[in-house]
C-alpha cells in the first residue's frame, strides 16, 4: 500500500500544521494541494512554505475559471442564498476542491486524501461527502478533527515546531477566501453581540468612509450569467474581481450572519462578498422583468432547495443534477442589462432593461397609450370573487374579535 497522502492545503494554520503532524501520526509521505480559487497571491510562495515544512511535494493548481464557469454562475443562475444573506462562497469551493483532490491522489499513486477541516465544521461534510462520491475507496484523514487540540494549542504546536502561520492567540480570527467572497470567525466573533473589529473587513470600506457620491455600474447579462461591465465584454474571473473592487469601495458586501450550521450549532459568521452580493442583487432584478409570476413564485422555492443543497456538501448529487437541469431552462431569456446604484454599504437596483422582457408600457401605464382594457375588469372580478362569495352566502364570515373573546 502506498505510503502518500494528498493534503488540501492552504497556508493557514490546521493545514499548516497537518503536514508534520501526518509524519508523526501516521508516517505519510505528504503531498500537498493548493487549489487556487482567487486565494493565492504567491503560487511559488505557497509551494515553498508547504516544502519548508516537510512536504515531499507541492502542487498548485490555479482553477479561478473552472470555479466561477461550473460553480459560481450556476449558483448565481439559481439564486442560491443560504439562509437569505450567504452567497455560499465557502461552500461552493469544496465540491471543486474535493474533486482535484481525488485527481492528484489518483495521478499520485497515494492511499489516502487530508483536509484541515475541524470536527464541528461545515467543511468536514463538504469534503468528505463529496471525496466519498468521487472515489468511495479513498481513505480520508481529517487531522485537525483528530488531534483534539484547541486553537491555542494548535498555535503553540506550529510555534514550537518553527511552523509559520498567518495567525496568532491576540488575533485569532479563521478565514477563508475565494472569489465569490472571505469568510471570518473566531476571536471576538464568538460573541454575537460585539460589533466586528475593523481589522476584520479588507476587501470593504467602512460605509462610513465610503465615497460621498454614489457609484453606478451597468451589468450585462446572458441567459442568467453576467458578461459585461459598463458594456465592456469581461470574461468571469475579470468581471468578478473588477466588481468586487468597485462594490468594495463602496462599502458594499458586508454581511453578519447568525448562521445554522449542519452539525446542529448556532455560527457567528462574518462575510465580505461585494461582487456576489450585487450579483445576485442584479440577476433578481433581470428575472422579475423575464420571469413570469409562476416562473418567479417556483423558482424562489427552488433557490432556497438549491442554497441548502450546496451548504450541505451534495454538490455530487443526482438532486443537485435535477435541480440545475430545471435553473438552466428558467434562464433561457433571463438575458438583459441591470444598472446597480452602489452608496454608503448599499446595493439598489435602479434599472433594468431586456429584449425578452415581459414588461409592457402600454398595459402599465395610466397615461396616454394605455391598451389595457378596462372594460373587461368588472367581469374578471365577478368570475374571481365566486368562490368567495359562494362560502361566505353558506357559512357566514368568521367574526375574529367575537371567537376571540369566547376563547377566553
Amino acid at each position: 500500500m502506498s505510503n502518500k497522502v494528498v493534503l488540501a492545503y492552504s497556508g493557514g494554520l490546521d493545514t499548516s500544521v497537518s503536514i508534520r503532524w501526518l509524519k508523526e501520526k501516521y508516517n505519510l509521505d505528504v503531498i500537498v494541494l493548493n487549489v487556487d480559487v482567487g486565494n493565492v497571491a504567491d503560487p511559488s510562495a505557497i509551494r515553498q512554505k508547504a516544502l519548508d515544512i516537510g512536504a515531499v511535494k507541492a502542487l498548485v493548481v490555479d482553477a479561478k475559471e473552472p470555479f466561477v464557469n461550473h460553480f459560481i454562475f450556476p449558483a448565481l443562475q439559481a439564486d442560491a442564498i443560504y439562509e437569505g444573506q450567504y452567497p455560499l462562497a465557502t461552500a461552493l469551493a469544496r465540491p471543486l476542491m474535493a474533486k482535484l483532490l481525488v485527481d492528484a491522489a489518483v495521478k499520485e499513486k497515494a492511499s489516502a486524501v487530508a483536509h484541515g477541516c475541524t470536527g464541528k465544521g461545515n467543511d468536514q461534510v463538504r469534503f468528505d461527502v463529496s471525496i466519498n462520491a468521487l472515489a468511495p475507496d479513498l481513505k480520508i484523514i481529517a487531522p485537525a478533527r483528530e488531534w483534539g487540540m484547541t486553537r491555542e494549542e494548535t498555535i503553540n504546536y506550529a510555534q514550537r515546531y518553527g511552523i509559520p502561520v498567518p495567525i496568532t492567540v491576540k488575533s485569532p480570527y479563521s478565514i477563508d477566501e475565494n472569489l465569490w467572497g472571505r469568510s471570518i470567525e473566531c476571536g471576538a466573533l464568538e460573541d454575537p453581540w460585539v460589533e466586528s473589529p475593523a481589522d476584520v473587513f479588507t476587501w470593504t470600506k467602512s460605509p462610513a468612509d465610503a465615497p460621498d457620491k454614489p457609484g453606478y455600474v451597468e451589468i450585462g447579462f446572458e441567459q442568467g450569467i453576467p458578461i459585461s461591465l459598463d458594456g465592456e465584454k469581461m470574461e468571469g474571473v475579470s468581471l468578478i474581481q473588477r466588481l468586487n473592487q468597485l462594490a468594495g469601495e463602496h462599502g458594499v458586501g458586508r454581511i453578519d450572519l447568525l448562521e445554522n450550521r449542519l452539525v446542529g450549532i448556532k455560527s457567528r459568521e462574518i462575510y465580505e462578498a461585494p461582487a456576489a452580493v450585487v450579483l445576485l442583487q442584479a440577476h433578481q432584478a433581470l428575472e422579475a422583468l423575464t420571469l413570469s409570476k409562476s416562473q418567479l413564485r417556483f423558482k424562489q422555492k427552488v433557490a432556497v432547495e438549491y442554497a441548502d443543497l450546496i451548504y450541505n456538501g451534495l454538490w455530487f448529487s443526482s438532486l443537485h443534477q435535477d435541480l440545475f437541469a430545471y435553473v438552466k431552462s428558467t434562464q433561457r431569456y433571463v438575458t438583459g442589462t441591470v444598472r446597480v446604484k452602489l452608496f454608503k454599504g448599499s446595493c439598489q437596483v435602479v434599472g433594468r432593461k431586456s429584449p425578452k422582457s415581459l414588461y409592457s408600457h402600454g398595459l402599465a401605464t395610466y397615461d396616454k397609450g394605455d391598451v389595457f382594457d378596462q372594460s373587461a375588469s368588472p367581469g374578471f372580478i365577478h368570475i374571481w370573487g365566486l368562490p368567495v362569495r359562494t362560502q361566505t352566502q353558506a357559512q357566514g364570515i368568521i367574526d375574529l374579535e367575537e371567537k376571540k373573546g369566547k376563547g377566553k
